[in-house]
């Protein structure tokens, strides 16, 4: 190169000069010499920062950190494989790619947009089957099921579960009554939708799975049947206060009849046990009492007789006539009865 020299001093390597200037006559030192030099040692110096860098660069490349809250799905060459321990892991540079994949509950709105609950008609406004239009918010909760299929089965797989949501519900809101899927119908309508996008989750088989799906809200598209359906359900809210009442009443009554009827039944139970056991007593001394006429009949007749007048001979007035003739009465209203009387005569 033009206005290069280099000069070589053997002096500058003997022992104890540590300066190679040191002793040499500098007057004549060219200026540019030490500029180039000072040039070499900067690039070295940065090369070396460079190549620190660099390494560096490949070193943080060697690994990652996973946490709780999320999938990885490491690829080789485009082969995927999941990884769902938390923790820190070790890959291949340039070699080795990491996605992450959220595990929590996501949610989708249907109908309404989330933020503003602005209204979506083309998504809210459906047919019933009585032929009645309804305006139906739902919100469906999925969550990612399996990394690799979310990540490569699929281009979209939000949008396919939002599509198939849709069809679903439309489908499911057709098969009923306006009534019911504004009033009393939203469990069996919530659960039927659910089940019908699981089994369908599960055939496309794209790594997403619903986890719950709830209508937010469901309203009449007009003020006039909104204000018809308010009337419905205040009158049905009184039909049941009406039954509960009902039913309060049912249950303090039944107890109290229920008691009185089996304090009926068990004074007739105890007159009809005192009945019985006189009526087995009657029949026993009657068969004592057969007993005894067939070994003595003669003599059980005589004593029949004597207690039979022992029991009607007290009740009996005697009353002795003019003409001599004795009359039993058994009836003590004659007794009041004035007899009368002949030459001053007559008496009891």
């Amino acid at each position: 190169m033009a206005g290069f020299r280099f000069d070589f001093d053997p002096s500058m390597f003997r022992r104890g000069k540590k300066d190679p200037h040191e002793g040499m006559d500098t007057t004549n030192i060219d200026p540019g010499r030490n500029r180039r030099q000072i040039s070499l040692k900067d690039f070295s110096r940065f090369g070396i920062i460079l190549l620190a860098g660099l390494l560096l660069w490949v070193a943080n490349g060697c690994w990652y950190v996973l946490d709780e809250d999320n999938y990885a799905v490491l690829t080789t060459f485009g082969n995927p494989q999941a990884v769902s321990q938390a923790g820190l892991h070790f890959k291949l540079p340039f070699v080795q790619r990491v996605y992450e994949v959220s595990k929590v509950i996501q949610g989708m709105p249907i109908g309404y947009v989330e933020d503003t609950d602005i209204t979506i008609p083309e998504e809210s406004i459906m047919i019933t089957k009585d032929f009645n239009f309804v305006n139906t918010d739902f919100y469906l909760e999925y969550m990612v099921s399996d990394p690799v299929k979310y990540l490569f089965a699929s281009q979209d797989p939000e949008g396919t579960l939002k599509m198939l949501a849709q069809s679903y519900i439309r489908d499911t809101v057709g098969i009923y009554n306006v009534d019911d899927v504004i009033t009393t119908g939203k469990a069996v309508i919530q659960s039927e939708i659910k089940e019908k996008l699981t089994n369908r989750m599960i055939a496309e088989d794209i790594g997403l799975s619903v986890v719950n799906i709830t209508i937010q809200d469901a309203f009449p598209p007009t003020d006039e049947v909104l204000s018809a359906f308010k009337n419905v359900e205040n009158a049905k809210q009184g039909k049941e206060t009406a039954v509960n009442n009902a039913n309060k009443d049912r249950n303090e009554k039944i107890p109290q009849a229920e008691a009185a009827c089996d304090q009926i039944i068990q004074s007739a139970e105890a007159v009809k046990q005192a009945r019985v056991n006189e009526a087995q007593g009657q029949a026993e001394r009657f068969s004592q009492m057969y007993a005894e006429y067939e070994k003595y009949p003669l003599i059980t007749k005589q004593r029949m007789f004597y207690e039979a007048m022992e029991e009607v001979l007290p009740e009996l007035k005697v009353y002795i006539t003019d003409g001599g003739t004795q009359t039993l009465l058994p009836l003590e209203s004659f007794s009041s009865i004035t007899i009368p009387q002949e030459n001053g005569k007559g008496g009891n």
